[in-house]
């Protein structure tokens, strides 16, 4: 792309964005491909506009928008340049499903994008509650968006649903298909990761998932069972040991 070409974009992108915050989210995320891919999003119809910021992170910015229907999205974009990828790839070696041929930043926070995407149709296909994915490309992931037009659904880590029980229940039956029927480990499981939406609970941030077959999977597992503890008694069970989570989780698998 010709800088003269990046310019455009950049200034079709930013049009009409005054929020130094919405502003400072944009930038930390749109490198020169970036906005290309988001134009391309563009021309091929899932995205009809992108708004403001849903959620920042340490590795990706996720922002509103709409597509042609007017219907509303989120867009996930992992940072390219400032990203710090070595941790990721413990995550990401060893999981029968990826090859990498090339171990650079940009070619492993692709991958992560293409796995997050297929982590999210594998765990829809078996039930698990998540954002239905909708498109990747590169370092983007195109998603439902979780809320209304006051603004996105909260985190557990800010709210309690109004009928905790059955939250809980649906929370336990969505993690039981994820590890037991999905065969898929969110390796990052936390009162971080799960929104509240008219009670009912959607797994996010699914890009470090994993298989079982993974080196290091039951000690993923095992530190998701940890947390699992630590929301469930905030969601009024009593437990206190990961075996005692497992069993919940168990008694749920489908025969």
């Amino acid at each position: 792309m010709r800088v003269e070409e990046y310019q455009e974009l950049v200034s079709r992108l930013f049009e009409g964005i005054r929020d130094a915050d919405t502003r400072k989210a944009y930038q930390e995320v749109f490198d020169a491909d970036t906005v290309a891919t988001i134009f391309k999003l563009i021309d091929d119809g899932y995205i009809k506009e992108l708004g403001g910021v849903i959620s920042t992170g340490k590795e990706a910015n996720v922002f509103y928008a709409v597509d042609r229907t007017n219907s509303p999205l989120a867009v996930k974009i992992y940072r390219v340049n400032t990203t710090e990828f070595r941790h990721l790839w413990k995550y990401i070696e060893g999981d029968p499903r990826v090859r990498i041929k090339k171990r650079s930043r940009r070619s492993l926070i692709y991958q992560w994008a293409r796995r997050e995407f297929k982590n999210l149709e594998t765990a829809v296909k078996h039930g698990v509650s998540v954002p239905f994915p909708i498109t990747h490309r590169k370092n983007i992931v195109v998603m439902e968006y979780i809320g209304d037009e006051r603004g996105p659904a909260p985190l557990l880590k800010e709210v309690l649903p109004k009928d905790v029980e059955e939250f809980r229940e649906l929370l336990l039956d969505s993690l039981s298909r994820l590890y037991y029927d999905a065969g898929i480990i969110h390796a990052d499981l936390s009162e971080y990761n799960v929104l509240v939406w008219e009670d009912k609970p959607f797994l996010i941030d699914m890009g470090q998932a994993t298989t079982w077959e993974h080196p290091l999977a039951y000690e993923f597992f095992y530190r998701d069972m940890n947390q699992l503890v630590k929301m469930l008694k905030r969601l009024g069970v009593n437990i206190t040991t990961p075996h005692e989570a497992i069993r919940l989780l168990k008694e749920r698998v489908r025969r």
